[in-house]
């Protein structure tokens, strides 16, 4: 629903150059190539140029006027387009875009879920849930975003503000009631979820990951604890099974709910909530949740590991803390026999029957091996051959760390490319060989720079009862060298390799 321009520019406070009385908006956009007719154009300063250069394209593609900072006015006037004037355009786009798109007016529920790993598969069974109990939901992820049962490919982990808000817009057209959304931390420092107020906010977890954007562990937090303020959330859930999760629930500034989901729970607090897993088998882990209040949940959910069942035990709580009845998810868990939910690219199973048990994972952090690792030793008899590579233009403290829990949690290891990016991908390579043969000098380590050859030169390491783990592609359909994006889906080509070799029909 269109509306008033002149209105939006009194709603805060914003000076202007041209006219516009008379004109109405009904979107916004953050890129002038994706600018729709009826669009408010947003000019940010970017690494290489002010998006303010790109008014002339916007108004080619429909845009009715543009927002942006005192030096980005000068550039757009040339457009012929309106220019409304702010301090700070990316500062401002969230709200901006809640008011056009009217988010406030939203009836449904909204999650939020952050931490280091976990959040995309909470967002996913949380929706898995939902469905079980009838509601229609959607969600964001770093997988993708989802409608109801439309789904399309996520290029951000979260989506810039002025595209969630419009995502949002979109679901409420389509009937959905409760959405949940993956909030990374540079989400919260780059003000992509501004103009949002969710109902209940979970937190997983965290770990050494992200310190190419904080220089240390400690500005990674704080950007985390952003997400429970009044300002951006209503109530908390909050895992306390480490430090950073105990220490987040002491300084959220809005109520928070706490869960332990590991065997020493009291080691950093006595939490409200607690869950125990009762068994783990390679197809599904089974556990127990208990409430403050005494009342029990058992369950199971499809997917491999204990960490797998602290995602859900999270997503439970959160669904409790909005407003749903433990006895009603209870109910309908049992009916189904256990959560029903597909995490594309998580500890996904692609292999057959018969051969050696393949797994695809997005892991690509040190605690996210870890995790993966431990679970495969508790369910694995014979031998677990990894594969993975490392981000270029990231992270780079965490190289040695994953090359030595790969070879202390591994048989064998096989290091590839991953997303070399602009860097040399031998040097990345180099690095995670050199932290593997720190920690065991001896370990069984293959280097083969192609991912394709790679995983089959894994694959031809296995047997029956053994397992291949895939770890850092995921969900993802390419890989990215030289700012090139070359297709690649390793889920497809594990698929084919298998097949090749005779394990998959």
């Amino acid at each position: 629903m269109a509306r008033s321009l002149s209105q939006l520019a009194a709603e805060f406070g914003l000076d202007y150059r041209g006219s516009i009385e008379k004109l109405e908006v009904s979107g916004i956009s953050l890129s002038s190539s994706a600018v729709e007719p009826g669009d408010l154009y947003v000019g940010v300063p970017g690494r290489n140029a002010h998006g303010a250069r790109f008014a002339h394209v916007a108004a080619e593609r429909g845009a009715v006027a543009v927002l942006t900072d005192p030096a980005g006015a000068e550039l757009a006037e040339q457009s012929g387009l309106p220019v409304l004037i702010t301090p700070d355009a990316r500062a401002a786009l969230g709200q901006v875009a809640a008011w056009i798109f009217r988010t406030a007016e939203n009836p449904a529920t909204l999650f939020a879920v952050t931490g280091t790993n976990g959040k995309t598969s909470v967002v996913y069974l949380l929706c898995g849930i939902l469905g079980q109990l009838g509601v229609v939901s959607g969600l964001s992820s770093t997988a993708e975003r989802r409608i109801g049962n439309t789904a399309v490919t996520s290029a951000l982990t979260t989506p810039e503000a002025s595209e969630l808000h419009a995502l949002l817009a979109r679901m409420r057209e389509d009937g959905v009631r409760a959405v949940a959304i993956e909030v990374s931390a540079q989400a919260l420092s780059r003000h992509r979820v501004d103009g949002l107020v969710f109902d209940v906010a979970g937190f997983t977890n965290l770990s050494h990951d992200h310190l190419d954007d904080y220089s240390v562990m400690e500005d990674y937090f704080q950007a985390k604890v952003g997400l429970f303020d009044p300002e951006r959330a209503r109530r908390g859930v909050v895992t306390i099974d480490t430090p950073w999760g105990a220490r987040l629930a002491q300084e959220s500034r809005i109520p928070v709910t706490t869960l332990s989901t590991t065997p020493d729970g009291a080691r950093f607090g006595d939490a409200q909530w607690r869950m125990t897993v009762t068994e783990e088998t390679i197809m599904h882990t089974a556990f127990l949740l208990e409430a403050p209040d005494g009342r029990t949940l058992t369950t199971r959910v499809p997917l491999l590991g204990s960490f797998m069942a602290a995602n859900a035990a999270l997503a439970i709580v959160m669904l409790v803390e909005s407003g749903y009845d433990l006895d009603a998810i209870a109910h309908v868990l049992e009916r189904d026999g256990g959560i029903d939910a597909y995490i594309p690219g998580r500890a996904e199973r692609i292999s057959g029957e018969r051969g050696p048990v393949v797994f695809i994972d997005y892991g690509h952090t040190p605690d996210a091996f870890t995790r993966t690792l431990d679970a495969l030793r508790q369910v694995v008899t014979g031998r677990i051959i990894m594969v993975f590579g490392a981000d270029g233009d990231r992270d780079t403290t965490k190289r040695a760390e994953m090359g030595a829990i790969a070879v202390r949690g591994a048989d064998a290891v096989v290091i590839t490319d991953f997303h070399p990016r602009s860097e040399d991908p031998a040097a990345i390579r180099a690095a995670l060989i050199e932290g593997a043969r720190t920690a065991v000098p001896d370990a069984e380590l293959y280097e083969v720079p192609d991912p394709r050859a790679g995983f089959r030169a894994a694959l031809a390491l296995a047997g029956d009862g053994d397992v291949v783990l895939y770890a850092g592609p995921g969900h993802e359909d390419y890989q990215e060298v030289n700012g090139v994006h070359i297709p690649y889906s390793a889920r497809e080509d594990s698929r084919l390799a298998l097949r090749e070799a005779g394990w998959l029909e």
